[in-house]
C-alpha cells in the first residue's frame, strides 16, 4: 500500500490535468458509438450506439467490484493478474498509485476505469449488425476481467511480467488497441459474416454521423494519450503532438492511397485514416520525439489501409475495420516504440531507459513483439472461448436470427429507431404495433416493395464503407431503403 507521507508530492496542476482528461477519454466511447454508427445500415445505427454506451456502464461497475484491483494492483505478488487489495474501491483514495505518484489515487482509478470502458466497445464493432445486446452485455463484464484485465497488469502494474521485462507501451497499444483488435477478430470467427456478404454493394448510411464521431474520438484522444504525461516535464506537450501528427500524416496517406485506387475523394477514408495514426502512435505517445509521429503516421497510413484490402480479398466481413484499424496498428505501433523510443525524451522525467533501436538497443525489438504476441494471443484465444460457451446457452446467443438481421438491431433489439422513417417502414412489416414486439419473428417472407423501392435499394445498398467497387451482383437484403431519385 501506497504512504500516506507521498501525499506531500501531490500536485495539484498534474490533478487537474488528469480530471480533464478523464472527461476527455469519456467523450470518446460516444464518440466512438456514433463513429460506428455511420458506418452500417440505419436500422442498426443506435444498436452500436447503445452498445458503447452501455459497456461504460457495465465496466464503471466491474471496475470498482474488483477490475481496477485486478488491473493495476500495486501490492500483488504475481506477475500475471492484481490481486483484490482494492475491490471496492478499498484504500482508494488521496493516495496516490506508483504509476501517478503526484496526483490523487482515486483521480487515476477513475482515469483508467475510462479506458477500460472504451476497449469492449471498440471490440463489438467486430459483431456490428448481427449481435444480439443481452449477451453483449454480459460478455462485456466477463470480458473486461479476463482479458483486458490481466493484459493491463502485465503492461503497466508495477509487478506485471511485461513491466519487469521492460516493455515500453504508454498510453495502451497492448490493452487497448490489440486487445480490441483481436478480440474484435475473434467476434467475427464465431459470428461469421452478415447475411449478404460479398452479394450486395455495401456503403455507410451517414458520413454526417462518421464525422461527428471522429471528431470526439479525435478530441478525445488528446486527454487519452497525454493524460498520463507529466506537464512539468513537457512530456504532455509532446504526447499531444504525437497524436495530432500521427492522426494527420494517417489520414493524408490513406485519401492518397483511396484516390490512387477510386479516383476520388471521401471524408470517410479521411476520418478511418487518421484513427488508425492515432491508434499507431498511442503506445509512443510520450516516450519518442516529435519527428517520429511523421513516419509513425505514415507507415500506419499505409499498413492499415492495406489491411483493409487484404480483409476484403479474404472475405473477412470486418464491416467496420476493427481488426485492421486496432489490431493491426496496435501490432504496428508497439514495434514502432521499440524502434523510436528515445531514452533522453523518457528521461525528463527522471527515469531511467535504454530507448529503442535509435539508441543502439536493439534488444527492445524483443520485449515489444513478445508484448505484442501475448497480447494479441491472450485476447483472441481468450475471448473466442469465452464466445463459443456463452452462445452453447440459448439466453446467450449471440446472432440474431435470420429475419431479425434483415429488419435490424434497433428494433429486434431495442424496440426503438435512430430516425423515424426507418422506424415506420419497421412498423409496417411488424405483426402489430408495438414496437417492442419486433423482437418476435417480425416477416416470414419478402414484401412486396412498392413502385420504384427496387431502384433506391439498389442505390442505398450497403457496402464495405472502404470498398467502392462492387461486390458480387445481387438483390440488396431488406429494411434499407432511401428516398432517392431513379438513375438516368
Amino acid at each position: 500500500m501506497s504512504s500516506p507521507a507521498r501525499v506531500d508530492n501531490l500536485d495539484m496542476g498534474a490533478t487537474v490535468w488528469m480530471i480533464a482528461s478523464t472527461a476527455l477519454v469519456f467523450l470518446m466511447i460516444p464518440g466512438l458509438g456514433y463513429f460506428y454508427s455511420g458506418m452500417v445500415r440505419s436500422k442498426n445505427a443506435l444498436s452500436l450506439v447503445f452498445l458503447c454506451v452501455m459497456a461504460l456502464a457495465v465496466v464503471t461497475v466491474q471496475w470498482v467490484l474488483w477490475g481496477y484491483s485486478l488491473a493495476l494492483s500495486e501490492t500483488s505478488s504475481n506477475g500475471f493478474i492484481g490481486d483484490l487489495g482494492h475491490w471496492l474501491f478499498l484504500d482508494v483514495d488521496y493516495r496516490p498509485h506508483p504509476n501517478a505518484p503526484t496526483v490523487p489515487g482515486v483521480v487515476f482509478a477513475t482515469y483508467q476505469c475510462m479506458f477500460a470502458a472504451l476497449t469492449p466497445g471498440l471490440a463489438i464493432g467486430g459483431a456490428a449488425e448481427r449481435i444480439r445486446v443481452l449477451p453483449t452485455i454480459v460478455y462485456t463484464f466477463i470480458w473486461t476481467t479476463v482479458v483486458y484485465d490481466p493484459i493491463a497488469y502485465w503492461v503497466w502494474a508495477p509487478g506485471g511480467w511485461l513491466t519487469k521485462l521492460g516493455v515500453l507501451d504508454f498510453a495502451g497499444g497492448c490493452a487497448v488497441e490489440i486487445a480490441s483488435g483481436f478480440a474484435a477478430l475473434a467476434f467475427y470467427a464465431v459470428l461469421g459474416k452478415r447475411r449478404g456478404f460479398g452479394e450486395e454493394k455495401w456503403q455507410p448510411h451517414n458520413h454526417l454521423n462518421i464525422i461527428l464521431g471522429f471528431a470526439f474520438l479525435f478530441f478525445g484522444w488528446f486527454g487519452f494519450n497525454a493524460g498520463g504525461a507529466s506537464l512539468v516535464s513537457g512530456r504532455a506537450g509532446i504526447a499531444f503532438m504525437t497524436t495530432n501528427i500521427a492522426g494527420a500524416v494517417a489520414g493524408i496517406v490513406w485519401v492518397a492511397l483511396a484516390y490512387w485506387q477510386q479516383r476520388r475523394f471521401s471524408s470517410f477514408h479521411f476520418c478511418s485514416g487518421a484513427v488508425a495514426g492515432m491508434v499507431c502512435v498511442t503506445p509512443a505517445a510520450s516516450l519518442v520525439s516529435t519527428w517520429a509521429a511523421f513516419p509513425m503516421g505514415a507507415a500506419a497510413g499505409l499498413f492499415c489501409f492495406s489491411a483493409v484490402e487484404v480483409s476484403l480479398r479474404l472475405g473477412i466481413d470486418d464491416c467496420i475495420d476493427v481488426f485492421a484499424v486496432h489490431g493491426v496498428g496496435g501490432v504496428l505501433g508497439v514495434m514502432l516504440t521499440g524502434v523510436f523510443a528515445n531514452k533522453h525524451v523518457i528521461g525528463l522525467d527522471g527515469v531511467s531507459s535504454k530507448g529503442g533501436l535509435i539508441n543502439g538497443h536493439a534488444h527492445q525489438l524483443l520485449i515489444q513483439l513478445a508484448a505484442a504476441a501475448a497480447s494479441a494471443a491472450w485476447s483472441f484465444g481468450v475471448s473466442y472461448l469465452i464466445l463459443r460457451a456463452m452462445d452453447c446457452i440459448p439466453i446467450f446467443r449471440f446472432r440474431v436470427d435470420a429475419a431479425a438481421e434483415d429488419h435490424g438491431l434497433d428494433f429486434t433489439e431495442l424496440g426503438e429507431a435512430g430516425y423515424s422513417f426507418v422506424r415506420d417502414l419497421a412498423l409496417a412489416h411488424a405483426p402489430v404495433s408495438r414496437p417492442h414486439s419486433l423482437s418476435k419473428p417480425l416477416i416470414t417472407e419478402a414484401p412486396t416493395p412498392p413502385p420504384g423501392a427496387a431502384v433506391a435499394n439498389e442505390v442505398a445498398a450497403i457496402q464495405h464503407p472502404h470498398d467502392s467497387r462492387p461486390m458480387l451482383k445481387g438483390s440488396p437484403s431488406s429494411g434499407t431503403v432511401a428516398d432517392l431519385p431513379s438513375p438516368k
